[in-house]
């Protein structure tokens, strides 16, 4: 099982995206999660807000758009 995010929220949602045609590539300091239209998002590994799921949550639909 792997392991994208600490945040256990960001982690499921990096796992439904994977499973709709998402793909994931490994960085340095932070991963990158590509969209199936070929948009990227940095993955917060070690997030610090209270609402950095949310953020993120907000980026992805964003991508999708």
């Amino acid at each position: 099982m792997r392991k994208y995010s600490n945040s256990k929220d960001i982690n499921c949602l990096i796992k439904k995206l994977i499973k709709q045609g998402w793909s994931y590539k490994v960085g340095k300091k932070h991963g990158r999660i590509i969209a199936p239209n070929g948009r990227k998002l940095t993955v917060p590994s070690t997030p610090s807000d209270c609402r950095a799921y949310y953020n993120f949550r907000g980026d992805v639909r964003g991508l999708m758009a």
